[in-house]
């Protein structure tokens, strides 16, 4: 089977790697790690983006990181790639009784609550909160923990209920910034102001979560749409003599306008 060569073939280049070259036998699961998520950011940015030739190309980066720690795994005794394999078809198997079983389950909505519940009833995962990385970037870590009580049941019942805590974070945020004062540059904010944001980016994440968008994603994306935006602006003034830079703000979101509709 080509399928099943392929993937031999790549569990011999790994051993090969790990036996003869002297950066591969140096590597930790700790050393690793950060190569594996960048990985995963990269499939991420090819999936966005709609280039399927690059997502290609970053599925197997990543699929060599699998590969990769898996070894270390067989090396310590603790598993191997295809224990990998067979730990997570059975518990693929386990968590879609509606496709294995005679369990129903006819929305995406009533799949993830039944996931959940599955791993705490089925699978012995105790609180609602279990296994859930701290490692995560902050907004997924939140989405994390916002899915976790969603699936008992705790969150607004329609969108217009994030909606409307969100309104309400952003008014207390105004509140406690008219209160405590805008603080001066570079300066340790006010602990309520601390307090009263980290509630605006909370509810910012629910509502996310409640329209389907990845909130990480998202800010990246529109992160680089700023810095995309800035750059067209400065070319923009440079075509016309004049630094960016150096310019008053109202001119300056003269060009930043300018460079908005040049790459709408």
């Amino acid at each position: 089977m080509p399928l099943a060569d392929a993937l031999v073939a790549l569990q011999e280049l790994t051993e090969r790697l790990r036996r003869d070259c002297p950066w591969d036998r140096e590597q930790t699961a700790r050393t690793i790690v950060p190569h594996t998520v960048e990985e995963a950011y990269e499939v991420a940015e090819a999936a966005l983006a709609g280039r399927e030739d690059k997502l290609l190309d970053e599925l197997g980066d990543l699929l060599f990181q699998v590969y990769f720690l898996a070894q270390l795994l067989a090396e310590h005794g603790s598993g191997n790639l295809e224990e990998v394999a067979r730990n997570v078809h059975d518990k693929l198997v386990r968590r879609h009784p509606h496709v294995f079983g005679s369990a129903e389950a006819d929305t995406a909505g009533a799949v993830r609550h039944r996931w959940e519940r599955i791993k705490r009833d089925v699978e012995g995962r105790e609180g609602i909160f279990h296994d859930v990385p701290e490692t995560l970037p902050a907004l997924l870590y939140a989405r994390k923990v916002q899915r976790r009580a969603a699936a008992i049941g705790f969150e607004y019942p329609d969108t217009a209920g994030a909606f409307a805590d969100l309104d309400d974070e952003l008014r207390e945020l105004r509140e406690a910034l008219a209160d405590a004062g805008e603080p001066a540059p570079e300066r340790e904010p006010h602990v309520r102001l601390v307090a009263e944001l980290g509630d605006v980016l909370f509810a910012s994440v629910n509502v996310a979560r409640r329209l389907n968008v990845d909130p990480e994603l998202a800010l990246r994306w529109m992160s680089d749409r700023f810095v995309e935006r800035v750059q067209r602006a400065e070319r923009l003034a440079a075509d016309e003599g004049k630094s960016f830079a150096d310019l008053a703000l109202d001119e300056q979101d003269r060009y930043f306008d300018r460079a908005k509709e040049a790459l709408a």
